[in-house]
Parts: C-alpha cells; sequence; structure tokens
C-alpha cells in the first residue's frame, strides 16, 4: 500500500495511526495531509462508513456456509464486533494466511479461501511450467472444506491439481509439491495455534514457503479480486471428472516415507533396542506418517495417547495444541509414567514440530527444549555419520539465529561448518536450496530451529516432525543399546562444553491496535537502545534490520550481547501478536545460569509489558 505523509508522519497503513486498527490491511481512506484537523470525524465517519457497507454486503449476500449468515446476525447492532471482521483483511505474506474462523474479511473463510487462491492462480499462470498446485491439510476446523476450495478455484481457473485424500502433515506437502514438480503448493492449518484458528500456508516450486517477491505479486492479485465475487469456481466434482483435480497418489507418499528412511543414521538399531515409546499426534495429523515410519524402522512397543489419537479441531484435551507447552504432553506423561516408558513425544497438528519428555534415573521425566533436541540430534547425527563412514566431505548443519550458540561448540568439535540465519524455517531451505544449486546438496546434514523444528535431508523444504521423531527414537534406542539415554547424554554434552540456558518468553499484544503496540516498542528499543539489561552492560547491539551489517536479509531483529556472555534476543513472531524474547544465558551450573536468566527477565519487563 502507498504510505501517506502529513499531519501525522509517515505509515505503512492507511488510518491505522488515526484509530487503532492495524491486524491486517485497512480500507483506503483519503490521505490525512490534506485534511485539516477539524475533518478528522469526517475520515473516521468514512471509515466507519466503509466496513459497515462491506457488513451489510455480506449480510444480504446468498452465503454459502451457513454459519457465516448466522454468525453475522449475530453481531447486528454491535460496531466493535463488525469492526473486528470488516475494517481490516486478512494479510496474505510469505506465510499465507492465518485468523480466527468466522464471517468477515478479517477472519478465515470459503471466500478469503477463494479470493486468496484466486490470486495465487494469477500468479501461477505467469509462471509456465506443470500449471500444478500441490495441497493437503490438517485437523483443524474446516480444513478439509478449505482445501477443496482452493482445488475448486484453481481447477476453474484451469490449473492442475495434487490433493492428498487425507489430512496429511506439512512435509507432506513440501514433498508433494517437488515430487509433481508443481508450482506452488498450498497447505491449510494454523500450526500449533489455540482451536478457533486456521491458516493456509503458500509453498513455492522448491516446497520452500513462498518468496518475498512470489508472496507480493500474489498479494497485488488478491487486492484485485472481489472477496465474495471475484474468484472463479467450479465444483470439485467437475474439476475431478475434468481431470484438473487428482488424488495424491501411492507412489508419492511411499516415496515420502522412503526419503525420511533413507536418513537413518544405524539402521536396523531400533529392531533390537526395546524402546518402549508413549506418542501423542496431539489430535493432529502425524497419527498415521509417524507411526508408518517408526513401525518400519522396528520400533513396535508405542502407544498413542488415547484422548488425543484421532484428529479432532478442537484440541478437546489442550487449548494450545504446541508440544513445547507442558499442558499440551500432560496426559502424555502421565501414561508415560503409568506405562514405564523411556520416552513421550508429541507432534503438532500440522506435524513439523515435534517436543518429547525423557525418562531421568529417579523414573521421573523430564521435557527437553527445542535447542536441546536440536543439539542432541546434531551430536548423534555427528558422531553415528563419523562412526559408519556416512558422513560427507565439508558437511554443513544450519539453525536459526535465536537457537542456542551450544550448537555452535558441538558443530565445531565435530569438524561440520554451522551456518546460522534468520528465523523461519524457510532460510534453512535456502541455505539447502544453495548447495543443491551448486550439485552439492549432500552436505547438508541437519537444520534446526529452537522452537521445536528440525530436518535431515533435502527431500523438502520445510521442518518435518515424521523424521524429528524417528531419529529421536532412534537415538533413544542407540543410548539405551549402550546402557545410557538421551538424559545421560546431554548431561555429558554440558559438562564438556558448559552449562547453556535458553529460554523463551512472550509478551502478548491481542486486538486491532496489537500490531501498533508492537511496533511502538520495537520503534523505541532502536531510538533509546538500553545501556545495561538487569545490571548486566550491553556490550554490542545487533540490529538486524541492517543487512549490511549482518550480511543477512533485513528482519525486525534485535540481539544484545552482554558483559560475561548472555545475550538476549528481541523479536515480534511472524505468525502471532506476540513479541518474544530469548535469554541465552551461560553459568557454571543450572542454577546460575537461571539465576541470570530471572534477573534479565525481570529487567525487560516494563519495557515489553
Amino acid at each position: 500500500m502507498e504510505k501517506m505523509d502529513g499531519l501525522f508522519g509517515k505509515s505503512e497503513r492507511k488510518a491505522d495511526v488515526l484509530f487503532g486498527m492495524s491486524a491486517g490491511e485497512l480500507r483506503p481512506v483519503p490521505d490525512p495531509s490534506l485534511h485539516p484537523l477539524s475533518n478528522l470525524s469526517n475520515i473516521k465517519g468514512q471509515v466507519i462508513n466503509m466496513y459497515m457497507e462491506d457488513y451489510k454486503r455480506w449480510l444480504e449476500a446468498d452465503l454459502e456456509d451457513a454459519d457465516l449468515k448466522a454468525e453475522l446476525e449475530t453481531v447486528a447492532g454491535n460496531e466493535e464486533e463488525i469492526k473486528d471482521r470488516f475494517a481490516v483483511a486478512l494479510k496474505f505474506g510469505t506465510a499465507g494466511l492465518r485468523g480466527v474462523l468466522g464471517a468477515g474479511s478479517n477472519r478465515m473463510n470459503i471466500y478469503v479461501v477463494r479470493q486468496a487462491t484466486q490470486g495465487l492462480a494469477n500468479w501461477v499462470k505467469t509462471q509456465g511450467g506443470n500449471q500444478l498446485v500441490a495441497i493437503s491439510y490438517d485437523s483443524r476446523i474446516k480444513s478439509d472444506v478449505f482445501a477443496k476450495t482452493a482445488a475448486c478455484v484453481l481447477a476453474a481457473n484451469g490449473i492442475k491439481v495434487r490433493i492428498y485424500d487425507a489430512l496429511m502433515p506439512v512435509p507432506a506437502l513440501s514433498f508433494a509439491t517437488r515430487y509433481y514438480e508443481a508450482n506452488a503448493g498450498i497447505m491449510v492449518t494454523a500450526s500449533h495455534n489455540p482451536a478457533k484458528y486456521n491458516g493456509y500456508k503458500a509453498y513455492g516450486p522448491d516446497g520452500c514457503q513462498m518468496t518475498d517477491e512470489a508472496a507480493d505479486i500474489v498479494y497485488a492479485e488478491i487486492q484485485k479480486t472481489d472477496i465474495l465475487t471475484g474468484a472463479k469456481m467450479m465444483s470439485f466434482e467437475e474439476g475431478m471428472e475434468a481431470g484438473l483435480i487428482q488424488y495424491v497418489g501411492d507412489d508419492c507418499k511411499e516415496a515420502l516415507y522412503a526419503a525420511i528412511e533413507s536418513r537413518s543414521v544405524r539402521p536396523g538399531l531400533c529392531k533390537t533396542a526395546g524402546l518402549k515409546l508413549v506418542y501423542s499426534p496431539l489430535n493432529g495429523s502425524g497419527l498415521v506418517p509417524v507411526t508408518r515410519v517408526l513401525k518400519d524402522i522396528g520400533v513396535d512397543d508405542v502407544t498413542i495417547v488415547p484422548e488425543q489419537q484421532y484428529p479432532d479441531g478442537n484440541f478437546p484435551t489442550c487449548p494450545y495444541p504446541n508440544p513445547e507447552i507442558f499442558e499440551a504432553l500432560r496426559l502424555g506423561l502421565e501414561l508415560a509414567k503409568s506405562s514405564g516408558a523411556d520416552l513421550m513425544l508429541a507432534t503438532d497438528p500440522d506435524a513439523d514440530r515435534v517436543g518429547i519428555a525423557v525418562k531421568c534415573k529417579d523414573g521421573s521425566y523430564e521435557l527437553l527444549t527445542g535447542n536441546e533436541v536440536g543439539v542432541l540430534l546434531l551430536d548423534y547425527i555427528c558422531a553415528g555419520r563419523i562412526e559408519n563412514g556416512t558422513m560427507p566431505a565439508n558437511p554443513v548443519a544450519v539453525k536459526s539465529i535465536v537457537s542456542t550458540p551450544l550448537a555452535d561448540a558441538v558443530a565445531a568439535n565435530y569438524g561440520v561448518e554451522l551456518r546460522s540465519v534468520l528465523t523461519g524455517f524457510k532460510w534453512i531451505g535456502d541455505q539447502i536450496a544453495g548447495l543443491e544449486a551448486a550439485g552439492e546438496v549432500e552436505r547438508f546434514i541437519f537444520g534446526f530451529e529452537e522452537s521445536y523444528g528440525y530436518l535431515a535431508g533435502s527431500y523438502v523444504r520445510d521442518k518435518d516432525a515424521v523424521i524429528g521423531s524417528m531419529l529421536i527414537c532412534e537415538m533413544a534406542a542407540y543410548y539405551r543399546s549402550i546402557g545410557s539415554s538421551i538424559k545421560e547424554r546431554l548431561e555429558e554434552i554440558y559438562a564438556k562444553y558448559g552449562r547453556y540456558l535458553n529460554k523463551v518468553d512472550s509478551f502478548e499484544f491481542p486486538g486491532l491496535s496489537g500490531m501498533d503496540k508492537m511496533t511502538a516498542i520495537m520503534n523505541d528499543l532502536r531510538s533509546n537502545p538500553p545501556k545495561e539489561i538487569g545490571g548486566f552492560a550491553v556490550v554490542k547491539v545487533t540490529d538486524y534490520k541492517k543487512p549490511e551489517e549482518t550480511g543477512l536479509p533485513a528482519a525486525n531483529v534485535l540481539i544484545y550481547s552482554l558483559e560475561g556472555g548472555a545475550t538476549v534476543v528481541v523479536r515480534p513472531s511472524g505468525t502471532e501478536p506476540k513479541i518474544k524474547t530469548y535469554f541465552t544465558t551461560l553459568g557454571k551450573d543450572l542454577a546460575e545460569a537461571e539465576a541470570q536468566k530471572a534477573v534479565l527477565a525481570e529487567a525487560l519487563k516494563p519495557i515489553l509489558a
């Protein structure tokens, strides 16, 4: 959108500085610089008229989804509710769309999906190639409906579709996009958000999340498309009969499983190790692919958490189906304790993240962080591949800039080049793509993010909880077979490299004004950088909005390096209305590292609250 200048300064949005609306894209209003202050009420009136007119148009339309019609009728006369649904529109970006289910342009519904897919179709038609899009979906409410809706729009535009016949996770979508040499991929999911959310992730032909350039073009096409009437449509049955819509074949599914299993570090080990596992798919899409791969490698003693076994977009046992959070793993932990399992693991609804709890010597269970699992897997892969003679020359591993520096020490120990990239797994995918372009893709051995995302192998370009689950189980089986455990190996790593502690805190900024508050906080941190945090002097500030200093693309991330070696990272979430703070402290023991983290976190609260 164009920028505005004038009495209120510069803004990327139109009118949000006036009325505190910034959750998405605002309706155009006259440039405030053309109006005296006495006319502000007129401008506000025009904005109100716009979203009220949109509401009335939706209310009077012959909507195909009866739920949307009923919802619109229930908010009649409630201006705040109407404004929340219609004053802004969900913004399409490199991560696609994500929002609360419901009626309006600021909600996830079939009309927003149609509009987004028409924009995507317009871009695909300029790309040549196979003119094909792959589609998958998870267990969320209306995920299957949205997936088929997208297929219908694409087919009506003459674009071929390969859609899974049942829910499948993110890595399956990335793989199918590459397998069929598609122009793009669509994954209907809101990842680990609460049940009221759904979303629409867009992927490029390499199976990686869409580039900024492509997303900008798609977004421009979306803006040209009327949300209720602008998308072309044909029925799913018509698309099937015309041969434009086809289901993903068994050949593609089997090729995915083969690609995952080929990344085993110690093939055959699990068949004799006697590993006892408790697994929860958290009512998501992981059940079929995770259990299939574990069975193939020989992990037979698997108990599924019954309340979380089958797909259910209401996520009745955990309001936040995120394997980073204790509550999501609580039922699995109870089952692990009662059954004496060696390991408990859980995958999120779209099965691109996996969290674990490991058994300790005293019989208790400890939840490991994403950083700890990332380091353990890096250590296991490096040691195992060196031992078996399968380590490539000049091996490369990749992590995000907010992930633990302990990984750097481990990589250096094994002679592995560790590259740090911006947050977002697409940047790890970008490193794999660079190696592939150079004919050196076999150099990539592992990539991870602290947010429980892992990948070993180049068969996909996104994090994969299926291979993560396989390697975690293989690693647990290996340590069990030599009389050790994952927990014992972790303590050995800390003893060798130092007691690193990595913790993440989040500050939420809900509502239409949330984005404005987050922007103001980040701007203030840049204009008034702290000289100390919790009594620890800031010795260096790295601003990732300055690519000339970092060598990486611009990003809204600040890293404070403190006297004594600790670091604090501050960044807004790319998918939720949150500012996240990442603390890395290093102590002689855990207590010292935790004490420093507590001091740093307390010092940041007045700034971020």
